[in-house]
């Protein structure tokens, strides 16, 4: 599976771009999970020179940071599922929502 079409790169706003917006007015443009364990990627940014997104995520702790595409994709390289995107997520969820758990 394709982590991050261009549909989905042309609607993540540049890193850096949403600093001054509340977690309510951030749209999740993409989820991406671990299939074999509990981790959750919600993206919100994303730098394609670099390929980093920002965004939240819920691993062994729940938090704000960064997370690389090449590291999402490189993950299934030595097991049976990759990382994989959550393809029925769609555009409508806030940051708000992803961070309270509604989800």
């Amino acid at each position: 599976m394709k982590l991050l079409t261009r549909e989905i790169e042309k609607k993540l706003p540049d890193l850096y771009s949403q600093e001054a917006k509340k977690p309510e007015e951030v749209k999740v443009i993409a989820k991406f999970f671990d299939p074999m364990g509990s981790w959750t990627w919600y993206a919100t940014e994303y730098n394609k020179e670099q390929g980093l997104f920002f965004g939240f995520v819920r691993g062994m702790d729940n938090e704000l940071g960064y997370f690389s595409l090449l590291d999402l994709e490189s993950v299934g390289k030595n097991r049976i599922l990759g990382i994989e995107r959550d393809l029925h997520f769609g555009f409508n969820h806030t940051l708000a929502e992803v961070m309270q758990e509604v989800l």
